[in-house]
Formats: structure tokens, sequence, C-alpha cells
């Protein structure tokens, strides 16, 4: 059973593992229909894009991108259920930050979305599709809210 990730309060910003450990949890509970897409997906969060992404997507800004979804390429008949696969999403911290900042969102709803995005656009899936998955995301329930009175 996978550990419940904390959820930061907004004046905490959360750090880059404590983003890795929300990713990794948000991900390790995917609706199964998600699943089979992506198998063992991976995850990193970095603070920002590197040069070669920014000037790939031609970004005016490294704030401009949430996350990406980069591919390990097509599953052949060698790579049994995606074993083998190496897919991932890297998560942008500080983008996802300040649209954090911005928003009504708490962190890990903002933080599903960006992964169900990511997953979605690779894989071709439309708003309403994805719509359906993001109805049986994590809800906020499921967080521990850090620093809550017991």
């Amino acid at each position: 059973m996978t550990q419940k990730p904390l959820l930061m309060e907004r004046h905490v910003p959360p750090s880059l593992n404590d983003m890795q450990e929300l990713a990794e949890y948000i991900i390790s509970e995917l609706p199964i229909g998600l699943k089979k897409y992506v198998g063992k997906l991976q995850v990193e969060v970095e603070d920002f894009p590197d040069a070669h992404i920014e000037e790939e997507l031609e970004l005016e800004s490294p704030f401009d991108i949430l996350g990406i979804y980069q591919s390990a390429g097509p599953i052949n008949k060698n790579s049994i259920s995606g074993k083998t696969r190496k897919d991932m999403i890297i998560l942008y911290r500080r983008p996802i930050l300040d649209s954090w900042a911005e928003s009504e969102y708490d962190l890990s709803n903002l933080v599903n979305q960006v992964i169900l995005g990511e997953i979605g656009h690779h894989f071709g899936m439309t708003d309403a599709e994805m719509d359906i998955f993001e109805d049986e995301m994590i809800k906020e329930d499921d967080l521990i809210i850090c620093g809550e009175a017991e």
C-alpha cells in the first residue's frame, strides 16, 4: 500500500522531494484505464525545464510549461505489458508552484491535472476522456494535511 503524501499549506512551498512523493502517490493511484496506457510510469521533478526542452518547445519562458511526457518509444513484442518501457513524466516545480499560487486549486489537484494532461495528450485522448479519468483520480480527502491538529 502506498503511503498518502503530505499536502503542503500555501505558505510552505513543497521541496523537490515533497513534490516527487506527491507525484509518485498520484501515479500509483491512477485508474486502471490509464495504467493500461502507461505501465510503470516514472516521474521526476525538476525546478525548471533544461535549455534543450525550452529550445525544442520554443518556450518564451521556463514558466510556460508545467510538465512533459517523455516516451521510451513504441511498445514492441519483446516488451510485455510495458515492463521494460521507461516512459517518464517530468514535472517542473517552480512553474507548478506559480500556477498553484495563482489558482484556487490545492496542490494535489493541480499535480493531478498536470499528470493527467500529459498522459492524455501523449496518447491522444479527448478532453471528455480526460474528464472521465479526472473524476476517478485522487480526491482531497485522500491526503494528510501538513500541520493539521489531531
